[in-house]
């Protein structure tokens, strides 16, 4: 952290300028990404079954953050249907795995 702070306002004459393709490329890397943002693009992934953008996906936040993020988007997605069907959450869930009405 206070190497970080350090280097606040400084530019060394070895980083590339603002814009530049290496400083895009580096900027991407250093990218962090949101719980929500890996799980919308882990399901998306899995849906279109992309194992390269699957194992991505998977890279940007710990599995307990993906597991989480993927249980929310689920969860939000019954509910949406569920409104949208005007049946009860458990109808569309049970629909959607093909299970049986209880």
């Amino acid at each position: 952290m206070f190497g970080r702070l350090r280097t606040i306002g400084r530019r060394t004459t070895t980083e590339a300028p603002e814009g530049s393709p290496q400083r895009t490329v580096r900027d991407e890397r250093k990218r962090t990404y949101n719980l929500f943002e890996a799980a919308a693009v882990y399901v998306a992934a899995c849906a279109e079954d992309d194992e390269d953008r699957i194992d991505e996906a998977a890279t940007w936040v710990s599995p307990e953050a993906l597991s989480f993020g993927v249980n929310e988007l689920a969860c939000r997605a019954v509910v949406a249907l569920a409104r949208e069907r005007d049946e009860s959450p458990q109808a569309v869930a049970r629909s959607l795995l093909g299970l049986p009405a209880a």
